[in-house]
């Protein structure tokens, strides 16, 4: 007998199984009994098919449930590391930060090329200075006035033929510059006329004649690209010898004329080289007040210079000139020529003993070595 539970605690007596069980139906037999633990075996080694797979449950949303994947919203959350469903004070916080790392990075960049700037400079500032520093100077040409001269006397070595004088005298006065260089003359010009000269500088040509100049073109010439400063000159190592020449045609002024440029006699005066510009400062020194500057950026100068030899002498002579520029101070230089060899300039007069000497302009052809008070002869 077996007891249960009560409510209140008290257990309740039960009946046996085999007094209280209520009776089997009748008619039931063994086979029935068989064919259903049968059944019940088949059952039981039978695997129920598998049953289908419940729908998945539905997932939230990871941009917010609002807004499709690739706005722009999302793509900026990604840039900056961000969990889209992050607030939008917290995105603008990581902007915020993320664009200051960035500025900053820009600027250390700035900063180290800033910095680097001033070294690479000085570094090219200082080879660009070596080179300029290595170049020469400046370099000089000296060349004849090119053309006709409105004033002009020719010397020749030799004496004219018969033939030429007269070719000479019979022919366009207008040809005779052309025809006598021909010959192999050598052109002089009428020096300036120093009206304007101090006194002191007039009284060493107080007789009145008229000099003859060797005229010339001093270009000077310089690739530096700072400045360089001609602002001195000396006439050097002068050699003179008799004059050669024979014969001197002349074409004398009509009057006074002043060319733009500067005057020295061989060997100089006090204070040569002067101006000899029709303008103030007139024979006065030249370099006392002026001077010639050539390099950066200007990159030629120049002076027309009349040299003016003793009368009956050829001389040869050289320049040195002083100049300053940015890297040294006070230098004098001796002129070369394009070989590198010291500057000779060659500088003519008219001759002492001529053998034939010819003048005409205002009047017909003068034979002044036939007639030497003819008019004009004077004059050479």
């Amino acid at each position: 007998m077996t007891t249960t539970a009560s409510p209140d605690g008290t257990p309740e007596p039960q009946p046996e199984d085999g007094g209280g069980s209520p009776a089997e139906p009748t008619g039931q037999h063994a086979d029935a009994e068989s064919d259903a633990e049968s059944d019940a075996e088949s059952d039981a080694n039978t695997t129920p098919p598998p049953a289908d797979p419940a729908p998945p449950s539905p997932q939230p949303p990871t941009n917010g449930g609002d807004r499709p994947d690739g706005t722009l919203e999302v793509l900026v959350s990604d840039v900056l590391g961000v969990d889209p469903e992050a607030s939008r004070r917290k995105k603008l916080r990581w902007l915020l930060v993320k664009a200051g790392i960035g500025l900053l990075g820009v600027m250390g960049t700035v900063l180290v090329a800033y910095l680097m700037i001033k070294p690479s400079a000085i570094r090219e500032n200082d080879t660009n200075t070596g080179i300029d520093a290595a170049k020469t100077p400046f370099t000089v040409s000296v060349r004849p006035e090119e053309g006709e001269p409105p004033t002009w006397a020719m010397v020749l070595d030799r004496e004219l033929t018969a033939d030429e004088a007269r070719k000479l005298t019979t022919g366009d006065p207008g040809s005779a510059f052309s025809y006598l260089k021909g010959l192999g003359g050598r052109p002089l010009v009428y020096a300036s006329v120093m009206e304007h000269a101090p006194d002191r500088y007039k009284r060493h040509t107080s007789d009145g004649r008229l000099e003859l100049t060797d005229a010339f073109k001093m270009t000077v010439l310089s690739t530096r690209s700072s400045a360089v400063v001609i602002d001195g000159w000396k006439t050097t190592d002068i050699t003179c010898r008799k004059s050669t020449a024979r014969t001197v045609v002349a074409l004398p002024p009509q009057g006074g004329a002043a060319y733009q440029g500067i005057r020295l006699h061989l060997p100089p005066r006090a204070d040569e080289p002067v101006l000899t510009d029709d303008a103030e400062g007139q024979g006065e020194s030249y370099f006392g007040t002026h001077y010639i500057e050539v390099g950066g950026g200007q990159p030629s100068g120049g002076l027309r210079v009349e040299a003016i030899a003793t009368p009956g002498q050829s001389c040869e002579w050289g320049v040195k000139v002083h100049y300053n520029d940015s890297y040294q101070k006070g230098e004098w230089l001796q002129l070369k020529d394009d070989e590198g060899k010291p500057l000779r300039i060659r500088t003519e007069s008219v001759p002492a003993n001529l053998r034939q000497k010819w003048v005409f302009g205002s009047v017909a052809w003068t034979p002044c070595h036939k007639n030497p008070k003819g008019p004009l002869c004077d004059l050479v």
